[in-house]
């Protein structure tokens, strides 16, 4: 259940690209994100039945996968929101597709931030609602991250919806998609800075630190990212007492200005807000 009292599973629709080659079109259109939606519930209730008895909404639109992990999963609550106003309530399970307007425009729900738009990897959210999403959301979790290939005419769909040269298409959970992305920032040098953005995705109530030389001085905390600020000498003090060679302590300092740069980059595109603070003695003190 989330923090509006719906019982919802979470998931993506994720697609590796081609050579990262963008697609040519932002969202499939109605009809076709109707058609995808059908396949994907066919897809779903094949290795979970239970699907069939929940209402499955999907946003028919590609996406960064760094704008499905934000705080609050905002791309699943529009999904939510836009089935809540769906007509046929009162009939059953659903399918609903949202995608581009009979002339062809994405509505802003649908519109992916444009400083996101590059990348080999792109997702369309959807959820399942109802009391047996519950149930089939705890099954899916245990079996889309091994299973979970869409299949040939689902990817096709999507492929010319879309047009996208695709790779692969996969389903997958939102931890699922988390452990993904987690794994990439490993792989490129960026993991003392989960630690943050899981917290501030997973238990944003929570703090967490990053306090471990030679990577930058940071807190998150009430909602936001805290990085320390330090003047030259500063932190020379804190990250390279005893080096003496001015040269080598400049380069030092420009790589470490530029790691901070990279996390807040990082950061603001996941929506995390990022404030700087000046820490002229190179306390840690100065982010609480």
């Amino acid at each position: 259940m989330d923090d509006t009292g719906q019982q919802v599973f979470r998931g993506v629709v994720a697609l590796e690209l081609r050579d990262g080659a963008p697609p040519g079109r932002a969202a499939l259109d109605a009809g076709d994100a109707g058609a995808a939606t059908a396949l994907l519930g066919r897809d779903l209730a094949a290795l979970v039945p239970g699907v069939r008895d929940c209402d499955l909404a999907l946003l028919a639109a590609h996406f960064d996968p760094a704008e499905a992990l934000r705080p609050g999963w905002p791309l699943h609550r529009r999904a939510l929101e836009l089935l809540q106003r769906a007509p046929g309530q009162a009939q059953g399970a659903r399918m609903v597709g949202f995608g581009a307007d009979a002339r062809g425009d994405v509505p802003v729900p649908l519109q992916c931030d444009p400083n996101l738009a590059g990348g080999g990897l792109r997702v369309l959210p959807f959820v399942l609602r109802g009391a047996p999403a519950v149930a089939a959301g705890a099954e899916l979790e245990g079996l889309l991250l091994d299973r979970g290939m869409a299949a040939a005419d689902t990817a096709l769909a999507l492929q010319d919806g879309l047009a996208a040269q695709v790779e692969h298409a996969r389903y997958l959970s939102l931890h699922d998609l988390l452990a993904m992305i987690a794994l990439q920032y490993r792989n490129v040098g960026l993991e003392p800075l989960w630690s943050l953005l899981e917290t501030a995705l997973l238990e944003p109530a929570a703090e967490s630190w990053l306090d471990a030389g030679p990577e930058p001085l940071a807190h998150f905390a009430d909602g936001e990212v805290r990085i320390a600020l330090f003047d030259p000498g500063a932190w020379h003090a804190r990250y390279a007492p005893g080096a003496a060679d001015c040269s080598a302590l400049e380069r030092g300092f420009e790589y470490f200005q530029a790691r901070q740069r990279q996390f807040a980059a990082v950061l603001e595109a996941h929506a995390v807000p990022v404030q700087y603070v000046h820490c002229a003695d190179g306390n840690a003190d100065c982010l609480r």
